[in-house]
C-alpha cells in the first residue's frame, strides 16, 4: 500500500464519519439550545433537565437514521476497504 492510497482511504473514512455524525450532532445542538433557552426563561437550573431531553432526542434520531448510517458504512467497506484487503 502506497502513501496516496493510504491517505485517500483515510480521507474517505473521515468523510463518511463526518456525514454519519451530522444528524445526531445537529439534533443534540438544537435540543441543547432549546433546553438552555427554557432554563434561562424559567430560571430552572436542574442538571437532569439538560441531560434527559438531549439523550432522548439523540436516541430517537439514531434510531431513525440507523439505516442511512449502515448503508454509508457498508458502502465504504464494499467500495474501499474490502478491495484493499482482498488485493493484499
Amino acid at each position: 500500500m502506497n502513501d496516496a492510497l493510504f491517505y485517500d482511504t483515510l480521507r474517505q473514512g473521515l468523510w463518511t464519519a463526518f456525514v454519519i455524525s451530522i444528524p445526531i450532532l445537529t439534533v443534540a445542538l438544537a435540543t441543547g439550545l432549546v433546553v438552555g433557552l427554557f432554563q434561562a426563561l424559567t430560571s430552572i437550573q436542574e442538571m437532569t433537565l439538560t441531560f434527559v431531553p438531549k439523550l432522548a432526542a439523540i436516541v430517537a434520531v439514531f434510531w431513525a437514521t440507523m439505516g442511512f448510517m449502515t448503508e454509508a458504512l457498508v458502502s465504504l467497506f464494499k467500495s474501499t476497504l474490502i478491495p484493499i484487503i482482498a488485493g493484499g
